[in-house]
């Protein structure tokens, strides 16, 4: 694709990645390489990056995306999984309270661990597929006071965020509207929530209605961030999802680079 030109700063809260692109290749996931090079001709200037899916620990997968960041305009988010089943059915009540913690769950010490260890500048859960962290994790997370990007969507919608995480002592970022696969009804849900949470955040990654995106900038303009949703979008496409909105350009300035950057220290550099 062309290199995009605008003159804007432009950050990302929002890529993926497979740091073991060469022993694990996936449909439409590439490595760091890749994701630089499509970054670069979108005009963004840094990003945040995590592991692709995986079964199991994500310890090892963590530690080779922040490998891969060295010498890139990458900063590493540590990806987190969880004990706890995500649903409202009786059956995934009755396994939450039959489970406990395994050797591949994360732990208090591991999120210790990575809140002191500069390669990274915040978690990411995905709870539809790789499960939510028990309490004693989630106190860790307050403790260690760090952003949490959380993939929300149909499986794990506003409304399970809002019980579960945002009276948590740590900002949380909610991807896609928390709407994923573009349900406008969830993206309400979501916007709405900014009103009662301050510490919560919209990151703007897969949203393709304009409604809900000019909605959720002019009612907040300081909640906003931009996140292109890489590889599953590519960042010219992202970016020009907000070029194109009819929203003043000091907002547009806000969701492209100043409220990313207050939320992650790093993306403000």
């Amino acid at each position: 694709m062309l290199e995009l030109e605008h003159g804007f700063r432009i950050v990302d809260v929002a890529g993926q990645i497979e740091p073991e692109e060469g022993r694990r290749p996936r449909p439409g996931i590439g490595g760091a390489e890749q994701f630089e090079r499509e970054m670069r001709q979108a005009g963004i200037t840094r990003a945040l990056v995590h592991p692709s899916t995986r079964e199991g620990s994500y310890l090892k997968a963590n530690n080779a995306v922040a490998r891969t960041t060295v010498g890139r305009p990458l900063v590493a988010l540590a990806r987190l999984n969880g004990v706890q089943e995500v649903g409202d059915g009786p059956t995934a009540a009755l396994r939450n309270l039959a489970i406990s913690r395994g050797p591949d769950h994360v732990s208090p010490e591991d999120i210790e661990q990575f809140a002191y260890d500069e390669r990274f500048c915040g978690f990411v859960l995905d709870p539809a597929e790789d499960g939510l962290p028990d309490s004693a994790v989630l106190a860790e997370l307050s403790t260690v006071s760090q952003p949490v990007l959380v993939h929300g969507g149909e499986r794990f919608p506003p409304s399970a965020v809002a019980e579960s995480l945002l009276e948590g002592e740590f900002p949380v970022v909610l991807s896609h509207f928390g709407a994923h696969p573009l349900r406008r009804d969830l993206m309400t849900e979501a916007i709405d929530l900014l009103d009662s949470y301050d510490d919560l955040y919209l990151d703007t990654s897969l949203v393709r209605y304009r409604d809900p995106l000019e909605r959720a900038i002019r009612e907040h303009p300081d909640r906003v961030c931009f996140g292109s949703g890489a590889p599953d979008a590519h960042p010219n496409v992202a970016v020009m999802e907000i070029l194109t909105l009819d929203i003043p350009e000091d907002a547009m300035k806000k969701v492209f680079s100043n409220n990313p950057g207050r939320v992650f220290d790093p993306l403000a550099l």
